[in-house]
């Protein structure tokens, strides 16, 4: 079976998870590296047995041995690079989030559309085998009508600064870094409905908060705390056209007890929780059961989910199947994280 020779584009801290998933696909080869730092592509490149390295991303699209490319690169660089690599006839796996702009989003499928080649997006909490379990059993229908979700993605100390908190090169704070995952992850379980409109709510109240001290967190490689132009946290109401609604909250940094992740969802026969433990409510003979399905992982699994990501790409690569996260989604998860913005920013709800 032949293999499938990968760039990888974007050498910083997520490109490892994508490095180490390849690295754990038979069918795949890590064939270059490019990163604006030629000494980091190098390390890169000499860990995994990467055969090329590029400082430039349109040399390394320009190489006919390559056939797909992960990028890995700060968010207002993903639209460019994308369309670049599919108009050279790559097939593309970009992380999340799609994009900065709906504008740019829409740009973007149109060059998908136009071609024959796959685009998948890296909203890599979709591909966590727990997820995957969960959906069969609202795809059979032992949830029912799923009319209500709500997510958390609470650090009460993680502003990772440097591009993270430069609103022109990310896009956003915790709403478009992390939230995206939560609101996603809802989203598609839900069964990806139309969006109506968004309420929203961003806070710039304490900053990346440097001044802590006993109590570590991620920081960027190109940390400065003296630059933060990016929001603390975010709240949001978002109805769809089948009344169903999901309520989100993120943050960078917060004055709260403790980190928090949870992602529920109710629905007519059943409920999921998915964080912080995977657990299924239903009834049964007039008698509520709460259900642990027994599986590897009590949580979100980030290697073996990074892993499922890998596989599904190159699994579409090979067979021309469309990926669970098309690029369509992608714009429609761009739409409502810009909505949200414009809905804080004007102080009034957004109809779509």
């Amino acid at each position: 079976m032949s293999t499938i020779k990968i760039g990888v584009i974007g050498a910083g801290s997520i490109s490892e998870a994508h490095f180490n998933a390849y690295k754990g696909n038979k069918e795949v080869e890590i064939y270059a590296v490019c990163d604006l730092n030629e000494q980091r592509a190098q390390d890169k490149a000499n860990k995994y047995g990467a055969s090329k390295i590029y400082t430039d991303y349109n040399e390394l699209l320009a190489n006919p041995e390559i056939e797909a490319v992960s990028i890995c690169t700060w968010n207002n660089t993903h639209a460019e690079i994308s369309a670049a690599a599919i108009r050279a006839g790559k097939h593309v796996l970009v992380e999340k989030p799609l994009c900065r702009t709906v504008e740019e989003a829409l740009q973007l499928q149109e060059v998908v559309r136009s071609s024959n080649k796959i685009l998948q997006v890296g909203v890599v909490r979709r591909y966590d085998p727990n997820a995957q379990m969960l959906r069969k059993f609202i795809d059979n229908g032992d949830i029912g009508e799923i009319y209500y979700a709500k997510a958390s993605s609470i650090r009460r100390l993680g502003n990772p600064g440097g591009w993270f908190s430069d609103i022109e090169r990310s896009g956003g704070g915790p709403l478009i870094d992390i939230g995206v995952h939560v609101i996603d992850l809802c989203w598609y379980m839900m069964g990806r409905p139309k969006v109506k409109s968004v309420s929203g709510n961003t806070y710039r109240k304490l900053g990346n908060r440097s001044n802590i001290q006993n109590l570590s967190f991620y920081q960027a490689a190109d940390y400065d705390a003296e630059k933060n132009t990016v929001e603390d946290m975010t709240n949001a109401l978002i109805r769809f056209e089948n009344g169903a609604s999901l309520l989100v909250d993120v943050s960078f940094t917060l004055h709260a007890r403790k980190d928090e992740a949870t992602v529920k969802l109710f629905g007519t026969k059943g409920g999921l929780e998915i964080d912080p433990e995977i657990y299924i409510a239903t009834e049964k003979y007039d008698t509520i059961l709460n259900i642990k399905p027994q599986t590897d992982a009590a949580s979100f699994d980030f290697g073996r989910a990074f892993q499922s990501e890998i596989d599904n790409f190159i699994r579409c690569v090979k067979t021309g199947e469309e990926p669970i996260s098309p690029v369509e989604d992608g714009v429609e998860i761009m739409k409502i994280l810009r909505g949200i913005y414009e809905s804080a920013e004007k102080g009034q709800e957004i109809h779509f």
